[in-house]
């Protein structure tokens, strides 16, 4: 049987993942994507190390500029090029932050992406 409060369970198990892991920012806010140069990163952008995603790296991560290291959000992400689904989690990302990302998923006609807050209070 399901736990019935599943949405305020799951976000303090993505807080322990974090914690557990260190954060590596390989692509810095403005660097360029290693193979689309012309697509520019408007956070940092890195992957938890010591982690495990669909894709055989560590799980994707967005890094924004609220203090602490508190999942604020999650980006559910589908590549048709890379034939993939894959969910990246928001750190310390504001609304608007969380909507510049959102915005970055979507540029794209070959990937898509839906952002999930964290909801006030959980």
């Amino acid at each position: 049987m399901v736990p019935v409060d599943v949405p305020g369970r799951f976000w303090p198990f993505a807080d322990a993942f974090v914690a557990g892991a260190t954060v590596v920012i390989d692509r810095p806010k403005g660097s360029g994507h290693p193979r689309f140069p012309q697509i520019t990163y408007p956070l940092d952008y890195g992957y938890l190390e010591g982690t495990q995603a669909i894709d055989g790296g560590g799980v994707d991560i967005w890094r924004g500029s609220l203090s602490g290291g508190r999942v604020t959000g999650v980006i559910a992400s589908m590549d048709l090029m890379k034939r993939d689904g894959e969910l990246k989690l928001l750190i310390a990302c504001t609304a608007e932050e969380m909507e510049v990302i959102l915005a970055f998923h979507n540029q794209a006609d070959f990937v898509a992406g839906a952002l999930i807050e964290r909801p006030a209070g959980v």
